[in-house]
C-alpha cells in the first residue's frame, strides 16, 4: 500500500510557488480532464486497444509534466526560501521534495 497523505506543511510566504502560473496549470488540467473523458468514451465505444493505450500514454505524460512543473516551482520557492532563511524547516522541505520525487518515479 502506498502512502498518499498530503503533507500539511506549507511555504513560509503567503503564496505558493506555482501561483504565478496558476492560470496555465488550470488550463492544462482542464485539457487533461478532457483527455480523460475522451479515453472513457473510447472504452465505452469499444475502440481499438492500441488507440486507447496511446491516449493513456499521452494523458500520463501530461500529468507528469504538470507534476514536474509543480515540483520545480516548489524547489524554487518553498525549498529555496527555507534554505535562505537558514531555518530547521529547510531540511524538512528537502525531505518533502525527495519524497515527492520518489512518488513520481514509481
Amino acid at each position: 500500500m502506498t502512502d498518499t497523505t498530503v503533507p500539511t506543511t506549507s511555504c513560509n510566504h503567503a503564496e505558493h510557488g506555482y501561483i504565478t502560473d496558476k492560470a496555465r496549470y488550470l488550463a492544462r488540467l482542464k485539457r487533461i480532464e478532457g483527455q480523460s473523458r475522451g479515453i472513457h468514451r473510447m472504452v465505452e465505444d469499444e475502440k481499438y486497444c492500441i488507440g486507447i493505450l496511446t491516449q493513456i500514454s499521452a494523458l500520463t505524460s501530461a500529468l507528469r509534466s504538470v507534476a514536474v512543473g509543480l515540483l520545480e516551482d516548489h524547489l524554487r520557492h518553498c525549498v529555496a526560501d527555507a534554505a535562505r532563511a537558514g531555518s530547521d524547516i529547510a531540511e524538512e522541505k528537502v525531505q518533502e521534495a525527495s519524497q515527492a520525487i520518489a512518488r513520481l518515479v514509481r
